[in-house]
């Protein structure tokens, strides 16, 4: 995939040093049960100097106090939920994991994120806080992708390749039974710079090694 230009947060790193990734965590929110797919998508602040403007699953930075290793992302997981979305009543435990995704370590700001599925509870009504989150939104994964290609939905690389997965499903239950049996392994894109244009590659991609 190509890029005429990274977003916000996502510059290059120019001191040829990387930076050590922090760890993050990201609830994918899915509505529609046995019969359908939505996610739930939020758009940062443009005022945010990572990612702003950009709709992304709610999320963020590992706390200190949560501890480590997958009991911590799933805390933050949940946390970052509550705080975004305002929505509550789901216990870590019930987290699905799906992904792990390692920001290149050629971008200045790195993230180990873990990426978390879970269904929305009934009575769930996100209400975003207003300030770190402006808005949100309910997308089909081809619907949010087809709003992409429009230019009217801004999202970046980790989202779309996810998204992509996502549109192989028919439900959300669907979604979730073949998560809950797969083996989630680290994927850390590199970024290939040709001219103006940055292409990003993932493992097994030509030009990767």
């Amino acid at each position: 995939m190509e890029f005429e230009k990274p977003a916000p947060g996502e510059e290059l790193n120019e001191s040829g040093e990387a930076t050590v990734p922090r760890q993050a965590a990201s609830v994918i929110l899915l509505r529609g049960g046995s019969q359908a797919l939505e996610l739930l998508l939020v758009q940062r602040t443009p005022q945010a100097r990572f990612m702003g403007g950009f709709w992304v699953f709610p999320g963020g930075a590992v706390d200190a106090h949560e501890g480590a290793g997958d009991g911590a992302h799933r805390l933050a997981a949940v946390r970052e939920l509550e705080e975004e979305a305002s929505v509550y009543g789901i216990a870590p435990s019930d987290l699905v994991k799906f992904s792990r995704w390692i920001t290149p370590d050629t971008v200045q700001i790195r993230f180990d994120t873990h990426f978390f599925l879970a269904p929305a509870p009934a009575d769930a009504n996100p209400v975003v806080d207003g300030s770190e989150i402006v808005d949100h939104v309910w997308y089909t994964p081809q619907g949010a992708l087809d709003a992409y290609s429009r230019d009217e939905l801004p999202l970046v690389f980790p989202t779309i390749k996810q998204l992509e997965q996502f549109a192989a499903f028919e439900s959300a239950d669907a979604l979730i039974e073949h998560a809950s049996q797969q083996r989630v392994e680290p994927v850390e894109p590199r970024i290939l710079i040709e001219g103006e244009v940055a292409r990003v590659l993932l493992p097994g991609e030509p030009g990767y090694d």
